[in-house]
């Protein structure tokens, strides 16, 4: 179930050595590697800045829809989730445990550019709040409520967790992410440009 459910663990830093392409571009200070996996295509954009990573990891729609079939959520609940352009995230604090600071995530400040206009990304309240029992029972919306990323988290040097992100906009869409946290007392801000939403390869056949 990796993939799916967020996990508020203390871990290392994990290999990359699948993936390749890797680009380096500077934002505002910050650092990007994008690249791509070497056995399924999907692309990353890892975003490093002082002592915060983002990693956004394409997941493709029909990822979403083999997950969610399994559980007691209408086809077209389904539907709307796979075809939200979602997003494996993982948000580390990489700071030293003895001088770093705690970093601060509140994901209704996260703003997307799409198509000339700006606007929030998808939260996890909202969707669940607008699901009748028909659209998803209590056991479902449990599973969307654990799988989609906290919107509020703080993180000591060292913590990381996993959990997805949705965007709302059409697969194959390419989109630029303004991200913002506060580390320690501070709040800092950075940008990750063309991002692209996975295609859907069910509708590519």
């Amino acid at each position: 179930m990796f993939g799916f459910f967020s996990c508020g663990c203390l871990r290392r830093r994990a290999s990359g050595s699948l993936y390749f392409l890797l680009l380096l571009p500077l934002l505002s200070g910050a650092e990007v590697l994008h690249s791509a996996n070497e056995e399924n295509g999907l692309e990353k954009w890892h975003f490093i800045d002082g002592d915060i990573e983002i990693e956004l990891v394409q997941r493709l729609p029909d990822q979403t829809r083999a997950l969610l079939m399994n559980h007691a959520f209408s086809k077209a609940v389904i539907e709307q989730l796979a075809l939200s352009c979602m997003f494996q995230t993982i948000i580390r604090n990489s700071g030293n445990s003895l001088t770093g600071q705690a970093v601060t995530i509140d994901l209704t400040k996260w703003r997307m550019q799409y198509a000339g206009k700006t606007g929030s990304i998808l939260l996890k309240e909202p969707l669940l709040a607008s699901w009748s029992d028909e659209d998803a029972d209590p056991a479902a919306k449990l599973v969307m409520r654990w799988g989609m990323f906290p919107t509020h988290q703080e993180y000591l040097p060292g913590d990381y967790n996993w959990g997805l992100t949705a965007y709302g906009i059409p697969p194959g869409s390419r989109f630029d992410l303004v991200v913002t946290w506060q580390e320690g007392e501070t709040p800092r801000s950075g940008e990750i440009r063309g991002i692209v939403c996975a295609p859907d390869v069910d509708k590519l056949k």
